[in-house]
């Protein structure tokens, strides 16, 4: 296969659905390495995910992606893992079902957790039951691949890789990166944001804003007690980083010789035009995260309670349009925040946080 052929195209989010945690920018610097033992797996992760797309066409076509069973109670999650024992074969073979206790495969247990850690978070706090609000089952492979330095969202299920143990660990060690895979098919099933430019870069914000969210409703973090980071847990002893993004510091999460130097702009004024990345969706994306991060720390307290109910109300409102701009959802979380809370502190937050990142509300 042709690497330049495989990281050129596009990477979708909408319907086929794939969304994968790593940005293609930080694989394709890993592929041009001179160190065999680097640009191995992210050249190997590159072909997996190129074809990965293309068999996602193929199910699209057939109409296989459907929602759970909407008289289920849903009250809690119906999770089952497989492992795929480095094969790149889907969904792999099952090894633990929802009533099953721990095994002796961390991998496993991690995920089970990870599944079960963001079906809570969007019951009890937004009452919404499971991915698609209508009880689906979770699923999740583990052990995909050999040496794969990806997790992602294909429509259906969690996969994750093990990481090359050099650059990334195993992918379900981050809870983040669960919550933030899973939320694209919260996406998936409403807005459906398109995935390209600045719709993709709201379609990675979101996933983003509710994988943090999701960790810090697990660990019982406060706004300002949360690092605000997001895959801090993945990244190898090798890297000079500390996670892939910074919702706090968009730009600094990390800076090294073989990854590159985290592109992120905090504000419009370093907004990326690149026709790379499906036009930069998980670049830009950092704009709406750190306006998010504004709001969440200006309210203070736990952010899933008043900032991440405007974010989860315009999500899942309805009047979000698939091909929204930043100024569009911008002006919806104004509105959002005042329908809620009212002309008071929050809607107060919101206007501010959208002017500090330089973007005018629609």
């Amino acid at each position: 296969m042709d690497l330049n052929n495989a990281t050129s195209e596009p990477a979708n989010c909408g319907s086929p659905v794939f969304c994968t945690i790593i940005p293609p920018h930080i694989l394709d610097n890993l592929a041009q390495s001179d160190d065999p033992a680097r640009h191995e797996p992210a050249r190997r992760t590159l072909e997996h995910d190129h074809a990965r797309r293309a068999q996602r066409r193929e199910i699209a076509a057939r109409d296989l992606i459907t929602p759970g069973d909407p008289e289920a109670a849903a009250t809690k999650p119906k999770r089952t893992i497989y492992d795929a024992r480095h094969q790149a074969t889907l969904p792999g073979h099952k090894v633990h079902s929802e009533s099953d206790g721990p095994v002796k495969d961390a991998s496993v247990n991690r995920a089970h957790a990870g599944l079960g850690a963001t079906f809570e978070l969007y019951l009890k706090v937004y009452g919404r039951k499971s991915i698609d609000g209508a009880g689906l089952p979770l699923n999740a492979t583990v052990h995909y691949g050999q040496r794969y330095d990806n997790a992602f969202w294909d429509g259906e299920r969690m996969v994750f890789g093990d990481g090359d143990n050099d650059l990334f660990k195993d992918f379900t060690i981050p809870l983040d990166v669960i919550g933030h895979e899973l939320t694209h098919g919260v996406t998936q099933y409403t807005a459906n944001l398109a995935y390209e430019g600045q719709p993709g870069a709201l379609n990675e914000s979101v996933s983003d804003v509710f994988g943090v969210l999701i960790k810090q409703y697990a660990l019982g973090q406060t706004a300002d007690q949360a690092d605000w980071l997001v895959g801090a847990d993945l990244l190898g002893p090798n890297v000079t980083g500390k996670a892939l993004r910074s919702m706090k510091a968009p730009g600094t999460a990390y800076d090294d010789d073989v990854l590159g130097k985290d592109p992120q702009p905090a504000t419009m004024k370093g907004y990326v035009q690149t026709t790379g990345d499906n036009g930069g969706v998980h670049i830009n994306s950092g704009i709406p995260n750190h306006a998010f991060y504004l709001v969440a720390t200006a309210l203070g307290g736990k952010a899933w309670e008043r900032a991440g109910q405007v974010w989860y109300d315009v999500l899942t409102g309805g009047k979000l349009a698939k091909n929204a701009q930043f100024a569009d959802f911008a002006g919806l979380t104004i509105k959002a925040a005042q329908a809620r809370f009212g002309a008071a502190a929050e809607h107060d937050a919101v206007v501010k946080a959208w002017t500090q990142v330089g973007v005018t509300p629609k």
